[in-house]
This record gives structure tokens, C-alpha cells and sequence, in this order.
């Protein structure tokens, strides 16, 4: 068993429809087969989209009020370029832009944007952490 690792991502959202539409705008293709929940094929992970009050029911947690914004989830870029594509893709699927993409005091250059559920995702360009070939990370 390898303990350091995420296998699946859950984000609950008010809406599930309204949540795989914003998803499909960003040209994210849902996995099928699950009534009720959206599952997303990423890079070695997979990233669910579930309804609030069915995932704190899942949770053994009914009635609780989830929140979002407290985590944040990243794409990591080759380019500059790149950061700017993705975050501008985003905006225009009608996520929000809470910060536009820029250089940043450790050295890269990043923003942030939210879901329309609130989900935070930052997009940066990490010149200290090259890329792989595939686009996945691997910390040096």
C-alpha cells in the first residue's frame, strides 16, 4: 500500500447540473455510469462532483453545512501563455476570476479563479518545478 497519494477528488456542489454544465464548457469529458454523481478522468486521479446535501448524507454527516474555498486545487502550466489560456477558458465557461493571473513574490506566475460552487483552483507556472512530459509533476 502506498499511504502518500489521492486517488479521488470529491467537490460537493448546490447543483449538479449546473456544476457538469460549467465542467463541459471547460471541455472536461464526464466518465458515465454513476446516477447522481459526475466523475472526471484526470492524470492519475479522478476528480468527482457530488450534491451537498448527498455527500454530508454520505459522509454520516446529514444536515451539515459544507462549505468551499478553504482548499484549493492547482494546475500546474509549462508557460505563462498557458496560465493565461486556462484562466481566461474558465472565465469564459463562467467561473469567477478572483485573482488574474500574475507574477508572484516566490517566483512563478499564478491566479485564481472559483467554480460556480465556490471551488478555488489556481492556475501557475512553477519555474522551479518543471513539468514532466506528460504534464504531470514530480517534485524535484
Amino acid at each position: 500500500m502506498t499511504p502518500q497519494r489521492v486517488t479521488l477528488i470529491t467537490l460537493g456542489v448546490a447543483d449538479l447540473a449546473r456544476a457538469k454544465a460549467f465542467y463541459a464548457r471547460l471541455g472536461w469529458n464526464e466518465h458515465s455510469g454513476t446516477e447522481g454523481v459526475a466523475f472526471y478522468q484526470m492524470h492519475g486521479v479522478v476528480l468527482g462532483l457530488f450534491g451537498r446535501e448527498d455527500l454530508a448524507r454520505d459522509q454520516g454527516r446529514e444536515g451539515a453545512d459544507l462549505g468551499t474555498g478553504a482548499v484549493t486545487l492547482a494546475q500546474n502550466f509549462a508557460t505563462e501563455a498557458e496560465v493565461d489560456a486556462a484562466f481566461e477558458a474558465a472565465i469564459r465557461a463562467g467561473g469567477t476570476a478572483l485573482k488574474q493571473p500574475e507574477k508572484v513574490f516566490w517566483g512563478g506566475y499564478s491566479g485564481y479563479w472559483s467554480d460556480p460552487d465556490g471551488h478555488v483552483w489556481e492556475v501557475a507556472m512553477n519555474p522551479f518545478w518543471p513539468l514532466n512530459d506528460d504534464g504531470s509533476l514530480t517534485l524535484p
